[in-house]
């Protein structure tokens, strides 16, 4: 057989293996000898052996010796002599038990306990090898020899001690000396190389024909080969029924896998989702992170820009200061021009109210002459009248004394008489149609006052129609888009307003409009609040003038006939006006500002400062707001106050509200909506009856305006009618005659009148030169008068524009003074929030320094995240909700899962078992093929060998032998003939004498020995049944045996003396001592397997 490689054993852990798996070794030698069969190994040619042999071998208290050794065995030859309980059998027997040999294969008891010296504790054993040349055993760590002690317990345990040459210990692992005897090829269980005394009797005395071919086949290892076949084919017939039953169970796993992946499939989003959570939760702890980054650069911006406008704030304080200086300055250069035009006019009041004075007195004075010349002058012309009169009657009578007039006189009187009652009658009559008129005037009045009344409410009903139905036109658009509300073309504006934004236009996107960023907390207050804001719910807001500019430009696209929406320059700001030192306060009525909902701090910056929505409060009851504003002093910071119908409650006024319904800020639409058209179908039918009625009044005033022209006629005819008969009348009283008169007493009378009024012409004549010269005097008193108030005038011409310009430079002082406390206010208000800023900057990195430490607590490496932490949270309570339903509807996934992996994994394994097992018996039967081949090569080529060797063997007596091996019986045949003679006379050795019988035993064991590969051979007592020619040439054999295999060690013993043997230095005889006296038995105790395998 040949030697094992060298490279199988060069590290400890690749000698670890049992003796079992020797057929893995031979498998990989038949693949390298395939083919061909060797005789000798690498080694046949040197002259001695230099691994392998056994150097030496010391015993202490084993079997019945208390110390044997050292014994220093040479190269070669090995005779070990000595009586019989010297110690010869004591020596192999340490050998094999010392190199690892079982109790049992010494055939001198079952357990090593037995090995033991009666009376001692424990037996050790050092055998010493030899490790040299190219194939030495890791020759750096060992050197040049190997020492293997054994140590036996009295329990029957062992342990070893592996040492190198300098006597260190390398290894006390059994596995360490099973890799060095793989790695030696030595083979203490093996007859050949080690051939005990009980072992050889058997052979010598054995005539079995079966029992030889075993022997031949343990020699050679060839059993111990085909036992390995055995277990190995036997091992493949239960792998193809493990294979058989993994398939069976295949099936019933593919099965319950299925069912398992189905159930797990239904749930197999969950891991997703879970891994998804876990994500969202590392997202979540950075996405904090980042909206506080972002809060804090938005601060720090804020801090930058509020820095920025408390600069500005301050350099506008500076400039207002200047102008507040400047406006009192010029207040104060009025107010000395006007004091000096007001001392000026004082100093010449004095002079003026005296004149006045004069003017007054001499008016008067002038007034009363002209009286008394008025009245004598008319008392002149009266007697003047009465002269002429007198003078006339005179005249009359004197012409008529002769003449008699009484029946011309009674006619007069008569028709005088019939006159006067037609007159009568007439005035009666006209009295009549004048109260006629009177009534129809009255009438015409009434119904036009009435008329007019009609159509101005016809033309308001009207309004109000129109106005209803552009609300529910708007009303019905704002369903579809709430934006229409405050105009058709708001959306439109809303979107250039984007589209603007977007291309960069603004430097912020306007707000607007306002009334669409507010919203209601108590719906029954809309009213009150849009008469609160009017117009500016309607409002833009923009944070600049060019931005302004900007939003002009794309009103004007959608307002070119219309006015357009109200837009409102101030500086965005993102947080709101803190207004509660100066905000109205009632514990049960809210402010405007209180009463609606305001995210945009814009928006709530923007009504405070156009409307102060912080100090106008809201009312629901009439009577309470007039309570609250008008019977008592109003709230701290109050102006004004609105009511639920809109009405505008001052301290002193009240104004009622022209609007009935909110047109903005009203949610329920609907409801809105069918009011409107019942107010507009309402309206309709009140401007038909107000038409109807028009026309009515219409016909009416023309019917009694053509009466009034009728009587009016009338009444004309009646005046001239009485005129006429007036007239009449006083013709005929003109003409009536007088009575008779004394002419003298009227002449007498008539010069007394004369001389009267030549009196009063006279008086007359006195009180018109005392009018003329009070006259003078009055003229130059109010000329000089005129004179002074002239200037006076003039000065006041001159104080009039001061004093205007003096009103505007106080009014001026005073707005510049409301600027500087209103940029103090600011500027408080912006330190203030700016150091709030600062603070909350502070607080904020704090919070951020927290939040970061947490997220790298839940994820240590940072993460880009695109999501707000608001829409995170939402994702990842709606996931844990979603997983939560999950696990409710269908169970413990985690179990579920396992289940799943666990039958996934079973089956998965056992499939690539199966399979795997199936690669492995088709590999294993095409490798087991071949080696069976191989091993009968292998076992043919060793059988020719052995029969070559044994004639050779034979013929050194002149022997003839023949040796039949029967593979297929297990038999072997060994047929000798002594002498020369016919080969076909071949005796079977039953038929041999001992000797005979002995000589050809020698012969196979020789035989055996030339084929086997061992570095030492170990016979006890070969020749014990030898004669003593036989033994001489059995001892011939081997010695010429040894000497054409130097490379070889040959330990034999034997009693006898081997005195006769020839002097060489190959040779080493050691002799045993005599066994002491009375010792006859070894102390030897049968024990049970069990034992001896511990």
């Amino acid at each position: 057989m040949a030697k094992r490689k060298e490279d199988n054993f060069c590290s400890p852990e690749n000698a670890k293996r049992p003796r079992q798996e020797e057929v893995e070794d031979f498998d990989r030698d038949g693949d390298e000898d395939e083919g061909t069969v060797s005789f000798t190994n690498g080694t046949s040619t040197l002259t001695a052996a230099e691994v392998g042999i056994i150097e030496s071998i010391q015993l202490k208290n084993f079997m019945c010796h208390s110390m044997l050794g050292p014994f220093k065995f040479g190269s070669n030859v090995n005779f070990v002599v000595g009586n019989n309980g010297s110690g010869k059998s004591a020596v192999l027997t340490a050998l094999i038990v010392g190199l690892g040999g079982k109790a049992i294969a010494t055939n001198r008891g079952s357990s090593l306990k037995g090995f033991v010296k009666d009376g001692q504790n424990s037996a050790d054993i050092s055998i010493t090898l030899r490790n040299r040349g190219d194939d030495a055993y890791r020759a750096n760590v060992y050197g040049n020899s190997i020492v293997v002690q054994q140590h036996i317990s009295m329990d029957g345990s062992r342990s070893y001690k592996l040492k190198s040459e300098a006597g260190a210990v390398v290894s006390t692992r059994k596995e360490e000396l099973i890799a060095i005897l793989d790695h030696f090829n030595i083979q203490v269980d093996n007859p050949v190389s080690v051939l005990t005394q009980e072992m050889s009797k058997q052979f010598l005395q054995s005539k079995n024909e079966g029992d030889k071919y075993k022997f031949f086949m343990k020699a050679t290892q060839l059993e111990q080969m085909k036992e390995d076949y055995s277990y190995i084919m036997e091992t493949k017939e239960r792998t193809k029924e493990q294979i058989n039953q993994g398939e069976e169970r295949l099936t019933e796993l593919k099965r319950q896998c299925l069912e398992k992946e189905e159930r797990f499939e239904i749930i197999a989003g969950l891991s997703t989702m879970k891994t998804n959570l876990e994500h969202l939760k590392h997202e979540m702890a950075w996405a904090v992170v980042n909206e506080i980054e972002k809060q804090l650069n938005a601060i720090r911006d804020n801090i930058k820009i509020g820095e920025d406008r408390a600069a500005r704030l301050e350099r506008k304080m500076e400039e207002q200061q200047v102008r507040l200086n400047e406006a009192e300055n010029k207040y104060k250069d009025i107010q000395d021009k006007l004091e000096k035009i007001s001392q000026e006019t004082n100093a010449r009041a004095p002079e003026c109210m005296a004149l006045k004075a004069d003017v007054t007195a001499k008016k008067r004075d002038y007034n009363d002459a002209e009286v008394l010349y008025n009245r004598f002058l008319n008392e002149y012309r009266a007697l003047k009248k009465d002269d002429e009169q007198l003078c006339k009657r005179i005249e009359e009578l004197k012409k008529s004394a002769d003449q008699s007039l009484e029946p011309e006189r009674l006619e007069r009187q008569k028709k005088i008489s019939w006159l006067k009652d037609r007159v009568k009658t007439l005035q009666d009559q006209e009295s009549s149609v004048y109260q006629e008129m009177e009534q129809f005037q009255q009438a015409i009045e009434k119904d036009k006052e009435e008329h007019t009344r009609i159509r101005r409410e016809e033309l308001d009903v009207k309004h109000t129609l129109n106005y209803n139905q552009r609300q529910l036109k708007e009303l019905k658009d704002s369903k579809t888009d709430r934006l229409k509300r405050f105009g058709p073309h708001v959306p439109a504006l809303l979107e250039a307003i984007d589209d603007a934004y977007r291309r960069g236009q603004f430097t912020y996107k306007p707000v607007g409009p306002l009334g669409a960023c507010v919203h209601l907390r108590d719906p029954e207050l809309a009213l009150a609040i849009e008469s609160c804001l009017k117009g500016l719910l309607q409002a833009y807001c923009c944070h600049n003038h060019s931005d302004e500019r900007v939003l002009q430009a794309l009103m004007r696209k959608f307002y070119s006939g219309t006015s357009r929406p109200q837009i409102i320059v101030s500086e965005f700001r993102n947080e709101m006006y803190d207004v509660r030192h100066r905000a109205a306060y009632h514990p049960e009525f809210p402010t405007v500002l209180t009463a609606l909902e305001i995210d945009n701090a814009v928006v709530a910056n923007s009504l405070i400062d156009m409307r102060g929505i912080e100090t106008v409060l809201l009312i629901k009851n009439n009577s309470v707001a007039r309570a609250v504003m008008q019977s008592q002093k109003p709230p701290k910071n109050c102006r004004e106050a609105f009511t639920a119908d809109g009405d505008q409650v001052f301290a002193g006024r009240y104004y009622s509200s022209e609007y009935t319904r909110p047109k903005f800020l009203s949610r329920d639409v609907d409801s809105e909506i069918s009011e409107l058209e019942n107010d507009v179908e309402n309206k309709k039918a009140q401007i038909l009856n107000l038409q109807q009625h028009l026309s009515s009044l219409e016909k009416d005033i023309k019917h009694n305006e053509e009466f009034l022209r009728s009587y009016q006629q009338r009444y004309k005819e009646l005046k001239l009618k009485i005129r006429k008969s007036i007239s009449e009348i006083q013709e005929l009283e003109n003409i009536e005659e007088h009575q008779s008169v004394d002419i003298a007493t009227l002449e007498d009378e008539a010069q007394e009148n004369k001389n009267k009024m030549k009196v009063v012409e006279k008086t007359v004549e006195q009180h018109k030169e005392n009018m003329e010269h009070l006259k003078s005097l009055k003229v130059e008193a109010e000329n000089k008068y005129d004179a002074i108030k002239l200037k006076v005038n003039q000065l006041s011409e001159l104080a009039d524009p001061l004093k205007d310009e003096l009103n505007l430079a106080d009014s001026e002082v005073d707005n510049q003074k409301r600027g500087k406390r209103h940029y103090e206010e600011k500027q408080k208000e912006h330190l203030d929030t700016l150091n709030k800023k600062k603070r909350e900057l502070d607080e904020k990195e704090k919070e951020l320094e927290e939040k970061m430490s947490q997220a790298r607590q839940i994820c240590p490496e940072r993460i880009e995240v695109q999501k707000s932490a608001s829409i995170l949270d939402k994702e990842i309570n709606r996931l844990r909700q979603k997983i939560q339903a999950e696990h409710a509807s269908h169970g413990d996934r985690e179990e579920i899962m396992r289940q799943y992996k666990e039958a996934r994994e079973t089956y998965l394994d056992l499939d690539t078992k199966v399979k795997t097992l199936k690669r492995f018996i088709k590999l294993l039967e095409e490798i087991m093929t071949h080696r069976f081949k191989t091993y009968q090569q292998f076992r043919r080529c060793l059988t020719l060998r052995c029969k070559l060797y044994f004639d050779n063997l034979l013929s050194q007596r002149a022997y003839c032998g023949k040796m039949n091996f029967d593979h297929k019986n297990e038999t072997l045949t060994i047929s000798v003939q002594p002498g020369e003679g016919n080969r076909a006379a071949f005796n079977d050795m039953r038929a041999l004498s001992g000797g005979e019988r002995s000589f050809s035993t020698v012969c196979f064991i020789l035989s055996l020995w030339s084929i086997a590969e061992s570095p030492f051979r170990c016979l006890d007592e070969f020749d014990v049944y030898m004669d003593m020619v036989n033994r001489r040439i059995a001892m011939d054999m081997i010695l010429k045996m040894a000497d054409s295999q130097r490379f070889r060690q040959f330990i034999l013993l034997t009693p006898q003396s081997m005195s006769s043997l020839p002097s060489s230095k190959l040779i080493r005889i050691l002799r045993m001592s005599d066994p002491e006296r009375g010792q006859m038995v070894l102390p030897f105790r049968p024990v049970n397997q069990e034992e001896e395998e511990n």
